[in-house]
């Protein structure tokens, strides 16, 4: 895979005792070289206009004067330094160069992954909040929306982070040239992602959600996109799918109560490379949470390894789709009106 990465983002440090560290991407990087056909790019920065294509730019230009008088504590998890601003500019940044290799045609072992920092998928329109300043995915899905250069009229975000992406949900919430999932865990920060959470006026339908109850499994996850996350997506026909891919819904981060193994990331990878392939979509993804430093490198290794030829390892057979997972995914199913076979094949 092609890694879009900055030393820049290494610059925001909000302080020893937080999650969102410097520490987590150089632990992606001391993982990746291990592995073969790893390519880093440093992409542009965004200009402010970029930003404020989906943040109010009063906002914008208020971030960025917080972060030139020093930073401090934008809320009680938010936190910022001086060199924080450059670091967002970057981290967009590299998003939208995901964006624009993928819209390129690089796929396969040259499909693009951005790991810039801070996140952004809690980042709303007119506020930062959840370690989030800028919605990097926002940013790059905008751009692509608007770039004369590709015929893209329609786009997918996956959010497979354990928190609501409610910073992207908010953004396109009332739009219909984006279609917005979010799987994550029910009850875990922000609060927000219900399932009746679909989108308002022309975005009416066009958002997914799907809290998932605390100890869901691979199997699960599974099932949810083989079911509806996959179904509606292919219905919509995006021309570009971007993965805000937070790796702290595995079993071992110790944020979240979802029990993902290493392996359902290289699964949800290859469901996803599937899709793309049968709707024609340009593919790529972008970095959000993960928190504990080896699980974050192994998980971003093992989407690397499943686009270098790693064939991802299915679950037994007799591994059987839980209740609780069950009735998230049929209630998806009955909100957005899919037409879909709810038995899956552990019941036949």
């Amino acid at each position: 895979m092609q890694f879009g990465y900055s030393e820049v983002c290494l610059a925001h440090d909000p302080g020893p005792r937080h999650p969102e560290t410097p520490d987590r991407l150089r632990a992606i990087r001391e993982r990746l070289k291990r592995k073969h056909g790893v390519e880093y790019v440093e992409a542009d920065p965004v200009d402010v206009d970029e930003i404020a294509s989906v943040h109010d730019r009063s906002y914008v230009e208020e971030i960025e004067e917080f972060c030139a008088q020093g930073g401090g504590n934008w809320d009680p998890d938010t936190t910022a330094v001086e060199e924080t601003w450059d670091a967002i500019r970057c981290s967009a940044g590299q998003a939208r160069w995901a964006v624009e290799r993928a819209l390129e045609g690089d796929d396969g072992r040259k499909t693009p992954f951005s790991i810039g920092r801070p996140p952004g998928h809690h980042a709303v329109v007119d506020d930062a909040m959840g370690f989030c300043f800028v919605n990097n995915v926002a940013v790059a899905a905008q751009w692509a929306l608007e770039s004369e250069d590709y015929d893209v009229d329609r786009v997918a975000i996956v959010d497979w982070d354990v928190h609501h992406g409610n910073g992207t949900q908010d953004i396109f919430y009332d739009r219909e040239d984006v279609f917005f999932v979010s799987i994550h865990e029910k009850g875990l920060y922000p609060g927000t992602g219900e399932i009746d959470e679909r989108g308002e006026g022309d975005g009416d339908g066009t958002t997914m959600n799907l809290p998932m109850p605390a100890g869901t499994d691979d199997v699960d996850y599974l099932a949810a996109f083989d079911g509806p996350i996959g179904t509606a997506l292919e219905e919509y026909g995006p021309d570009l799918v971007i993965v805000s891919a937070g790796f702290d819904a595995h079993r071992h981060d110790p944020i979240s109560r979802i029990r993902l193994s290493t392996e359902a990331y290289a699964l949800l990878t290859d469901r996803l490379r599937g899709l793309t392939d049968r709707v024609g979509a340009a593919f790529a993804f972008v970095l959000e949470g993960g928190y504990s430093l080896d699980v974050l490198a192994d998980s971003v290794s093992i989407v690397h390894e499943t686009f270098d030829g790693r064939e991802p390892i299915e679950p037994d057979d007799d591994e059987e789709v839980s209740d609780g997972a069950r009735t998230v995914i049929e209630d998806v199913i009955e909100e957005h009106g899919l037409e879909y076979d709810r038995d899956d094949e552990s019941d036949e």
